[in-house]
This record gives C-alpha cells, structure tokens and sequence, in this order.
C-alpha cells in the first residue's frame, strides 16, 4: 500500500523539494501552506505522516501539533530554522515525534521519514505466531496486540513513546545509558543526543505513573540512565 505523507510549509519552494524527493521514494505527496489547511486535509483525507514547519501564518506547527494529536497519533515531524534545544523539547512536548533543523538535508529527511513510518507500521500491526506479553507490576504491555495498560486500564502512547517503553520492559531491571536507549529505538548512531529520550521518558511517566514526581515504575540511575523496576 502506498504511504500518505502531508508536507505542510508556508514556503511553496520547500514543499515542492520535499515532495520531489519523496515522490522519487514512492510516497503519495499531500501538501498545505498554512496549519489550519494542514488540518482540514487530515479531516478528509488517510494519512500515515505529517511534515510540519513551526512558524507559519494563520495556525502554526506548535499549535497545529496539539490540534493533531487530539484525533490521530500518527508521526510529526517538525521543521524549524532555530535550532537552540529549548525550541526541539519544546516541539517534542507539544507532541511532535521527531525534529529538524532547516537547512536540512533532503535525504536525511527522507530517510527520518522512512525511519518514523517503520515505527508507526510496527505499532499498528499485527504479529501472528506466539504471546508477546511482558508484565511488571500492574503494568502490562502486548506487542502482539500493541497494548499498554496500567492496572487494566488502557495506556495511550505514540509509536515512540511505545517502542521505548517497550525495549525497557522487555528488559526489566536492567539499567540503560540514553545513547543507548536512542541507538536501540532511533536504530542510528548517538551522536551529540540532546533531551529527545529525557522528553519522550517524562511523557511515559505521565501516563504510567500515579505521581510521575515519584516514578515507582520507570526510575532514573543518577549518572547512568533509566530502568524500568521489576515488580
């Protein structure tokens, strides 16, 4: 099935770039100009990623991410020309699953693109063969039904958020650096990695954790990294 990617940026001759080269890749294009016709084309049309720029007229990138992710967990990808890591933490704690920094390159976008649909595909299929089900506490995740509950009540997580959650539990008890986190989840090299796993561990905590101040499930090693606690 060919994939939907949305390219949504105020300034035509990127979206005509961008679209270039993933149709060369054989993604069907949907492109849009300004946020709120960003949203108005997710309302009617299935897409599987959103390419979004930050600032632009009428709804912009932060906001149009927030607005997404009321109806969909589908992956975004933010673009922007500032660069501080404020501004990246920021965009992953509106929602968004991956940034990049203009000027970018087009292959290396194509290439986070392909990357975050693998995610996403993954999450929302469907795994036959034998129970995938791996339980600490009262927290349960089926990766053959790509389900997280919480004392029976179901987790919502985005594909990343899941997928690191998953490699956690998977390994329960077992601490990992952040390099290694990323490198098992982002499947490239740790390079220079800013707060990008930091963020996306607050935001699991938020949704396992009765006091996510208090983690009883996902815990910080000073100096190390994380573990998730065998209960």
């Amino acid at each position: 099935m060919q994939q939907t990617i949305l390219v949504c940026d105020d300034d035509r001759e990127i979206v005509e770039a961008i679209e270039i080269y993933l149709s060369q890749e054989g993604y069907h294009v949907l492109k849009a100009y300004d946020g709120e016709e960003a949203l108005e084309i997710l309302r009617r049309e299935e897409v599987h990623l959103i390419i979004l720029d930050i600032m632009m007229p009428k709804l912009d990138g932060m906001r149009a991410t927030l607005r997404v992710r009321e109806i969909s967990s589908i992956p975004i990808i933010l673009l922007s020309a500032r660069s501080e890591e404020s501004d990246k933490i920021f965009g992953l704690n509106m929602g968004a699953d991956d940034y990049v920094t203009k000027p970018f390159s087009p292959l290396e976008l194509v290439a986070r693109v392909r990357s975050q649909l693998r995610r996403y595909t993954q999450l929302g299929g469907c795994t036959e063969g034998a129970e995938h089900v791996y339980r600490t506490g009262g927290l349960t995740v089926d990766d053959e039904r790509k389900e997280v509950t919480m004392e029976g009540e179901p987790v919502k997580l985005t594909p990343i958020e899941y997928n690191i959650l998953l490699f956690l539990i998977k390994n329960a008890g077992k601490v990992f650096s952040i390099e290694q986190i990323y490198e098992n989840i982002w499947n490239e090299q740790a390079v220079g990695v800013d707060n990008t796993v930091a963020v996306h561990i607050r935001h699991i905590r938020e949704k396992i954790e009765i006091n996510p101040k208090d983690p009883q499930y996902l815990k910080v090693v000073w100096g190390i990294g994380y573990k998730l606690e065998k209960r």
